[in-house]
């Protein structure tokens, strides 16, 4: 009786046991390898701009090139062309104190279809680090939803007024960038190489 009693047990236990188990693994196993966000976003506060400090303005990066941003109010505008001469870029964005968020989307001269356009979010934090000295723009882009996660660095230039439309690509430019090969004086082709400068996105 004992016996028979204790195997009734064991028999539910075990299935206990072979229905609990699995449950508890597969619901650790989803929350461990489930759909995790990659989405970055920056921590950061605005602050006071500082004093004779303008949005407005040329800024040079070796990386990005020069980027140039007009505002009107609170908002701004923003074109960029990059060190390696291969893509441009706009922006927009809201200005807040010494902050500029902002949305970016660029184009690769001479390429389409999806890999042509890439786009995305970011901020800048304009700073004089000390009196006298250069003023600059540091902050971060992120691609899609993303507003950080790569860092673009920019001093302003002085006495270069802003033109968005100068970093955009002639149609000429367009063409020859679009083929890919340079014609030597033999009348064949070699084909263009980067300069490894210029990332591919902003």
């Amino acid at each position: 009786m004992v016996r028979a009693m204790f195997a009734r047990k064991l028999v539910q236990f075990s299935l206990l046991t072979a229905l609990v188990v699995p449950t508890a693994l597969t619901a650790f196993t989803l929350a461990a390898c489930g759909p995790s966000s990659d989405v970055k976003h920056a921590q950061i506060k605005a602050g006071e701009m500082p004093a004779g400090a303008d949005w407005k303005g040329v800024y040079y990066s070796p990386v990005y090139g020069y980027l140039h941003v007009v505002t009107d109010g609170k908002t701004a505008q923003g074109a960029w062309r990059t060190g390696g001469g291969d893509a441009y870029g706009e922006l927009q964005g809201e200005i807040d104190g010494d902050i500029l968020r902002y949305t970016w989307t660029q184009h690769k001269i001479g390429m389409v279809g999806k890999e042509a356009e890439s786009s995305g979010k970011g901020y800048f934090k304009y700073t004089i680090p000390k009196e006298g000295e250069a003023h600059k723009i540091a902050g971060e882009w992120g691609l899609g939803d993303s507003d950080a996660g790569n860092g673009w660095e920019a001093v302003k230039q002085t006495n270069m007024q802003p033109n968005l439309d100068s970093v955009k690509p002639d149609e000429i430019e367009g063409k020859v960038n679009a083929g890919g090969w340079d014609s030597d004086d033999k009348g064949g082709g070699s084909k263009k190489t980067d300069d490894g400068d210029a990332p591919s996105a902003p």
